[in-house]
């Protein structure tokens, strides 16, 4: 799994890993849904997860659409705007539990988080 994260929200570290943690939870559920048994592999296997930064919405945008077309699980969150950033912020993209090559080729190219 892959977490694409917004670099230009500046968002704090805590912020940041509840909004990876909405994002694994929605991709889980749909995963569980779509194809228990790759989550299942998945589960058992590790439960990879990498955080990578994408500079802005757009290319934000972009990764979720071409994960869509490509068949992958993934999700978008949208934050409640309880705290940080407004309601309706798009801040995380989750790809996967999926094969690895896909998700790869459309997200090995950004940065990982520090």
């Amino acid at each position: 799994m892959v977490l694409v994260t917004r670099a230009d929200l500046n968002l704090s570290k805590g912020k940041l890993a509840a909004q990876c943690g909405h994002a694994v939870s929605e991709c889980v559920l749909k995963a569980n849904s779509r194809e228990p048994e790759l989550l299942s592999r998945y589960l058992t296997g590790g439960a990879r997860k990498i955080v990578v930064a994408a500079p802005h919405l757009e290319s934000l945008r972009r990764i979720y659409g071409e994960a869509a077309e490509s068949g992958l699980i993934a999700h978008m969150v949208k934050d409640a705007g309880h705290t940080e950033i407004p309601a309706g912020t798009v801040t995380v993209v989750g790809i996967g539990p999926g094969p690895r090559g896909p998700i790869d080729s459309i997200t090995s190219s950004l940065p990982l988080v520090k």
